[in-house]
């Protein structure tokens, strides 16, 4: 069975890549994956091409989700496995991409069991064992330009991640090699720093999201680091640290090895 896997990969890599112009074009305009090595970026490119080809990515409100598009939203989607595998997003197949932000309307019961619908504008919502939903508007902002500490689909990403334990609780399956405490301890103090830091009215060192619940924590501190490492690593190393061992990436040592490169090519 694994051979027949093995050729079927084979024959996906081979007979349905993603289109090397789509793909040179997306590495070189989208900062979030500067510094990444040749090597690193060739096997993105094999990770996105058979996330495509297990995944339905569908446009819905009259949105047609072109090749370039898909390959976007692939890529970005890949980045957080490169070093991990695909594996990590089984269990689920569709990505629903709307022409902007979305509404969704759901009642919520408060502490006393006061019921009260509520409505909101989203850019992204990932489901469990369900669908990822994202805002195009907001993935083609991404991708202009440079938004430190924001990737929307980095965010639902890290929320599938997040989910493969059960719940989206910041705490995603850890490794063998890491320590539960270590995490526990990194994430509860630069969580509890966020939430004290806008209590004080001072202005906070990260999106303010992240001091909604220890899930979007984690999904935030995956933003920044991905789009914006030296911001989270100087405001908590500890979970920048622990992010390194998850993600097995350093994005920080990344773009500060192709910087230097950049700056000794130019003397």
């Amino acid at each position: 069975m694994k051979w027949l896997e093995h050729q079927r990969v084979r024959y996906t890599l081979s007979h349905h890549p993603i289109p090397h112009e789509a793909w040179e074009g997306l590495m070189h305009e989208a900062d979030i994956f500067r510094g990444l090595s040749a090597v690193e970026r060739a096997h993105l490119r094999e990770l996105a091409t058979l996330f495509l080809h297990r995944k339905d990515l569908s446009g819905v409100q009259g949105l047609a989700v072109s090749i370039e598009m898909a390959a976007a939203v692939a890529a970005q989607a890949c980045l957080p496995i490169l070093k991990l595998g695909l594996g990590y997003y089984d269990g689920w197949v569709e990505v629903v991409i709307y022409p902007g932000a979305f509404r969704v309307d759901r009642d919520r019961t408060d502490a006393t069991g006061l019921v009260s619908h509520e409505e909101h504008a989203l850019s992204g919502e990932s489901w469990l064992k369900g669908p990822v939903i994202l805002s195009w508007d907001d993935i083609a902002a991404d991708l202009a330009a440079s938004h430190p500490g924001h990737n929307v689909v980095v965010h639902e990403f890290a929320h599938k991640l997040d989910m493969l334990n059960g719940s989206a609780n910041g705490m995603p399956p850890l490794h063998a090699d890491m320590v539960r405490q270590q995490w526990t301890a990194a994430f509860s103090n630069a969580f509890d720093h966020l939430q004290q830091q806008l209590a004080h009215h001072h202005r906070p060192g990260i999106n303010s999201y992240g001091a909604t619940a220890p899930a979007e924590f984690f999904a935030v501190a995956s933003e920044y680091f991905f789009t914006d490492p030296q911001t989270l690593h100087h405001q908590s190393s500890a979970v920048y640290d622990q992010l390194v061992l998850f993600y097995r990436q350093d994005p920080a040592n990344r773009r500060s090895a192709s910087a230097s490169s950049i700056g000794f090519d130019q003397i």
